[in-house]
């Protein structure tokens, strides 16, 4: 009878099929690498490279005649530096915001003695597939005293219901239910036991919810654009959409086939040069800070994501 000690040294004989599937399997990955990783260095490239080059299609992947012009005169450029203080502030409490509203939400929700659970979930999970309108929904913001508020920025879209939805299956399959009992016989209320034992015990989900309402926050521009009108209120995501129609709007304009003078010629050529050397610096600054972060929760992401998928 063979010994553990002899099954550890004995080698495992991989089939021709086994080898041909990992083949494959590198090569997809390395395919997907790829695909994720040159648009950010060509972004990357493209922010340091002449704007010429970059639109007329001569820079693949490194930068041509590199400089910081674009980055310098981003610093003199305060708007967009206000719009990043406004991003940061909306992101933070914004998210903050979302997980005292859904966390707690999705607590309830998980609990099965909850009275009108079912129908209660019918309701939010209406919400998911029909709106109120953009008209209505500018005319109560309007009504309410939230147009061009800092407010309604930050409590718009206060929970989804596809994260509570997350959020309650992880409470139901992962937080045992004989915890919650004994701390009501030790006299907890329902405040207590989430507050002191289930969301202590739920930092995977808490950090899962936090990434997907921060990216969001950190990327939202449309609800912005139509409520806000205040460019001291304007997230980044806003300058970045301006700049974005200055470059589209100069190059359009030259190619329509209109008569311009040369000193309309020269400025739409200068502002289209502008645009696109500082487009891409903008893109560069505004997810850096995303790509420094998720590095560090990715470990909590996986967890979170994977926590309540497989049962058994």
């Amino acid at each position: 009878m063979r010994t553990i000690e002899h099954r550890k040294h004995e080698k495992v004989n991989t089939g021709i099929g086994d080898k041909i599937f990992y083949v494959v399997m590198y090569l997809i990955l390395f395919t997907l690498m790829i695909v994720v990783l040159y648009p950010l260095l060509f972004v990357l490239s493209a922010s340091f490279s002449d704007p010429k080059a970059v639109a007329g299609g001569e820079m693949l992947l490194l930068p041509i005649d590199p400089s910081m012009e674009g980055y310098q005169y981003l610093l003199q450029y305060t708007e967009i530096w206000t719009g990043y203080g406004n991003t940061i502030f909306y992101t933070v409490i914004g998210t903050l915001f979302n997980l005292a509203a859904t966390l707690p939400c999705a607590y309830a929700m998980s609990r099965q003695d909850l009275r009108g659970q079912k129908g209660l979930m019918i309701f939010f999970m209406i919400t998911m597939y029909f709106s109120g309108g953009m008209i209505p929904g500018y005319l109560n913001v309007k009504s309410l005293g939230l147009l061009d508020t800092r407010a309604i920025v930050l409590i718009n879209g206060l929970v989804s219901t596809f994260n509570m939805i997350v959020a309650r299956t992880y409470f139901v399959t992962s937080i045992p239910k004989e915890i919650q009992e004994a701390a009501i016989i030790d006299g907890c209320n329902d405040f207590q036991i989430f507050a002191r034992i289930v969301f202590p015990l739920s930092k995977a989900i808490t950090v899962v919810m936090a990434l997907y309402y921060g990216i969001g926050r950190w990327n939202s521009y449309f609800i912005e654009m139509i409520y806000l009108k205040d460019r001291s209120k304007f997230p980044l995501q806003l300058f970045l959409r301006e700049i974005l129609t200055k470059s589209s709007f100069a190059q359009t304009a030259m190619s329509d086939g209109a008569s311009y003078s040369a000193e309309q010629m020269m400025a739409l050529i200068k502002q289209a040069d502008t645009a696109n050397m500082l487009k891409y610096c903008v893109i560069v600054i505004s997810t850096l800070p995303m790509l420094v972060i998720y590095p560090f929760l990715q470990k909590y992401f996986e967890k979170g994501v994977m926590i309540g998928s497989v049962k058994g």
